[in-house]
């Protein structure tokens, strides 16, 4: 859905947001915040999962992972 560049564009927004909340419970020691973050497109063949830069080919889910096969 997302081109690998997109993709790292939007990690590096959704980090900056995390960090920005100072969360008590998140990363201070300067080190990025693990997420996933699934995005649904129009159809249902249309998806994106999107991590965080330091984590891109970590584990993601298999309830996040959609059949293409309709």
């Amino acid at each position: 859905m997302f081109s690998t560049e997109e993709k790292i564009k939007i990690a590096l927004k959704v980090q900056e947001v995390l960090q920005k909340t100072n969360h008590p419970e998140l990363n201070k020691d300067g080190k990025e915040i693990n997420f996933l973050l699934h995005v649904d497109g129009e159809e249902g063949w249309s998806w994106a999962n999107i991590q965080n830069n330091a984590n891109r080919y970590g584990h993601v889910p298999m309830e996040l992972i959609r059949n293409t096969t309709v």
